[in-house]
C-alpha cells in the first residue's frame, strides 16, 4: 500500500487495529516547486501577523533571506534572529538564545534550517503557545514533523516533548541546492529504519512493548521510496529530493502515530547519541546526525549478524551477570562521557535492568523466543548490501573516516544500551552475556 503525506495528516485521527487512535498532528505540508511562496497564505491561515524568524548564518543564506523578502513583499512585519555560532549545538544555549530574542508579541515561529533550528523552533512555539512553521533547507533528517525535539541537556542526549510543527514547507529549488553531504545524511537517517523496526518487534516479544504493524508498514513504505530515489536525489534531481523530503516527513508522522520514537530509532541512533555526547564533553569528532545514524545502522547490523552466529548459553549469561559490577561500569561511563553519564546512571537506578532477578526473568523469555528473534534478524539487509548501497551514494562506511578511534567506536557500541529505557541490541547482548565479546569482535572499518 502506498502512503502519502496527505492521507497520513489525519488530525481527527483514526482507530487502528492495534487498539490506539492515531493522530498525524501535522496540519499542512507543502513540498515542491515554488513552495516558499505559499508562506504568506500559511501565516494567514494561522493568524500570524508578527512572526519570529529563526535561522543560522548558513540557513539564512539558503532560504532565510528569501523568506524575509517574501514577508516584506506581503507587508508582513517580523523579527529576524540569526544564530551566529558555526554549527550550533542542540543544547540549552541555543534554546535560551532563541527565547531571549523572540519578542513577547510574536504570534508565530518560522524556523528556517535543519534539525537544530527545527527542534529549537518547536520548543519556543510550544512554550509560547503559538504556531510553528518549519521551512526546510535540506532533507537531512527525519524530525521535520515529529512532536519532540532532540536536544542535549546537561550533557545527555534527550528527546523533549515539544510539538509537531503546524506546517512544513520544503521548496524544491532550496532542497535540491542543499549540500550533497546533507542529502546523504537524510538517506542515512532513513536507512536506520531497518534496525528500528526489527528492534521494535523484538522488544514487543521480549519485554511486552507496544507495537503497531500499521505504523511499521508506513515506515517500510517510506524506506522503499528512499531506496528507489536515492541515486537521483544525490545527483540533485528536484523530484527525487522532494520524494526524500516527503519520506522523512512521513517518518516523523509515524512517530506521532505511535506516540514514541520506536518506529524511527533504535540502537543505531543511540550509538550516534554517544558520539554526540562525547563531542560535547571532550570536543571529539562528530558528523551530521543522519550520517552517524547510517553508520550506527551498519555497526548494529554487523552486531546482529555476529549474534545470529551464536548459540545462547543460559549458564554463560547467568555467570556474566553475576560477575557484572555496575559501579565499575558507571565509572567507565563517567570516564567516557563526563557529566553526561550522570543522567544515564540515574536512569539505571530507576530501570534496574542490571538487577540479577530481572535479568533471569528476561533470559528465560529470550531463550523461549530465540527462533522468533533469529527470524526477525534474518529480515535485516546484510551488512554487505548496506555497504554497497552506501558506496553508491557516497555515504561514509566507518566513523574512522571522520576521526574517531577504534576504541571510541567500541565504547559507543557498549554504552548505547544506557541512553534510554528501551530494549535494543546492546541490552539483548548484555542479557546473553555477550556484549563485551561482540564489541571486541565488531568490524569497525
Amino acid at each position: 500500500m502506498e502512503y502519502t503525506i496527505q492521507s497520513l495528516m489525519q488530525n481527527d485521527g483514526f482507530t487502528c487495529t492495534c487498539g490506539k487512535r492515531h493522530f498525524g498532528q501535522l496540519s499542512d505540508c507543502i513540498i515542491g516547486e515554488g513552495a516558499l511562496h505559499r508562506l504568506p497564505d500559511i501565516l494567514k491561515k494561522y493568524n500570524g501577523a508578527r512572526p519570529f524568524v529563526l535561522c543560522d548564518r548558513e540557513t539564512y543564506a539558503a532560504a532565510g533571506k528569501t523568506v524575509c523578502e517574501i514577508l516584506d513583499a506581503a507587508g508582513i512585519g517580523y523579527t529576524l534572529h540569526i544564530i551566529r555560532r558555526t554549527r550550533p549545538a542542540p543544547d540549552e544555549k541555543i534554546v535560551g538564545e532563541a527565547f531571549m530574542f523572540c519578542p513577547p508579541d510574536a504570534d508565530a515561529v518560522i524556523a528556517v534550517g535543519g534539525g537544530v533550528i527545527n527542534d529549537t523552533g518547536k520548543i519556543v512555539s510550544a512554550q509560547k503557545h503559538i504556531p510553528d512553521i518549519y521551512v526546510s533547507t535540506a532533507p537531512s533528517m527525519d524530525g521535520f514533523a515529529s512532536a519532540s525535539s532532540s536536544m542535549e541537556r546537561e550533557g545527555l542526549k534527550v528527546s523533549l516533548n515539544s510539538k509537531c510543527p503546524d506546517a512544513v514547507i520544503g521548496d524544491a529549488a532550496v532542497l535540491a541546492a542543499a549540500p550533497r553531504h546533507m542529502i546523504v545524511s537524510g538517506i542515512g537517517d532513513m536507512m536506520a529504519k531497518y534496525v528500528s523496526l526489527v528492534e521494535w518487534q523484538i522488544a514487543a516479544r521480549l519485554v511486552g512493548e507496544y507495537y503497531c504493524e500499521t505504523v511499521a508498514a508506513i515506515v517500510r513504505s517510506s524506506l522503499e521510496t528512499v531506496r528507489a530515489c536515492a541515486a537521483d536525489a544525490i545527483s540533485g534531481d528536484r523530484e527525487a529530493v522532494c520524494h526524500l523530503a516527503e519520506a522523512l516527513v512521513i517518518s516523523g508522522l509515524a512517530m506521532n502515530y505511535a506516540g514514541l520514537s520506536r518506529p524511527a530509532s533504535g540502537m543505531e541512533h543511540y550509538i550516534s547519541h554517544i558520539i554526540d555526547m562525547r563531542a560535547l564533553a571532550f570536543g571529539t569528532p562528530c558528523e551530521l546526525h543522519g550520517i552517524q545514524a547510517g553508520l550506527g545502522t551498519l555497526l548494529t547490523v554487523r552486531g546482529y549478524e555476529w549474534l545470529r552466529r551464536q548459540t545462547p548459553d543460559r549458564e554463560k549469561a547467568l555467570a556474566y551477570v553475576n560477575n557484572f559490577n555496575p559501579d565499575a561500569w558507571f565509572d567507565t561511563l563517567r570516564g567516557g562521557l563526563d557529566e553526561g553519564a550522570a543522567a544515564m546512571i540515574a536512569g539505571e537506578q530507576k530501570e534496574r535492568k542490571y538487577d540479577p532477578d530481572k535479568h533471569a526473568e528476561r533470559l528465560e523469555v529470550i531463550l523461549s523466543h530465540w527462533d522468533k528473534i533469529t527470524a526477525l534478524i534474518d529480515t535485516l539487509p546484510s551488512s554487505v548490501e548496506l555497504e554497497q548501497f552506501f558506496r553508491e551514494i557516497g555515504h561514509p562506511l566507518s566513523c574512522l573516516e571522520y576521526g574517531l578511534s577504534d576504541e571510541e567506536i567500541r565504547f559507543a557500541f557498549t554504552a548505547a544500551k544506557d541512553i534510554r529505557d528501551k530494549y535494543v541490541l546492546g541490552r539483548l547482548l548484555w542479557d546473553l552475556g555477550l556484549l563485551d565479546e561482540a564489541a571486541g569482535e565488531l568490524q569497525i572499518g
